[in-house]
C-alpha cells in the first residue's frame, strides 16, 4: 500500500486554478489620520462605506477619517472619553471618604496583626 500514495500538492496550501477569465473587486484605497500625525491607508471594496475610524495596524493608535465624517466621530469619541467613569468616581458614588478612611484603617489593621505587627 506504501508504493500507491499519492503524490501532489498539499490540500488548501496553493490553488491549481489560474487568473484567467476572473475580474476582481473595484477597490479604493481609504486614508486615516492619527492624533501624532500619522497617515495610513487601508483598502476596501469600492461601494463599501469606509468606518470613520480605524486601528493603525502597524503603530496600533486610533486613526479618523480625514474629512467631516471622520472629525464628527473625533469629537464623539473625545466626548465619550472624557465623560467615561472611572473606579474612583463609581466607588465615591458608593461611599464617603470617611467610611473609606475606615474601611483602609480596618483592613490595615487586619493585615499588620496577620504579620505580627502592631500599632
Amino acid at each position: 500500500m506504501a508504493e500507491r500514495t499519492l503524490r501532489g500538492a498539499r490540500i488548501g496550501a496553493t490553488s491549481l486554478q489560474g487568473e484567467h477569465g476572473i475580474e476582481f473587486a473595484a477597490r479604493r484605497r481609504v486614508e486615516y489620520l492619527t492624533d501624532r500625525g500619522n497617515r495610513f491607508s487601508v483598502m476596501f471594496e469600492a461601494e463599501a462605506e469606509a468606518p470613520p475610524e480605524w486601528f493603525d495596524p502597524r503603530s496600533g493608535e486610533l486613526g479618523f477619517l480625514d474629512d467631516e465624517a471622520g472629525r464628527a466621530a473625533r469629537a464623539e469619541f473625545e466626548e465619550k472619553e472624557q465623560n467615561q467613569r472611572t473606579h474612583w468616581d463609581m466607588l465615591m458614588e458608593r461611599r464617603t471618604r470617611e467610611e473609606l478612611e475606615e474601611l483602609l484603617d480596618e483592613r490595615l489593621k487586619l493585615l499588620r496583626g496577620r504579620r505580627g505587627k502592631t500599632d
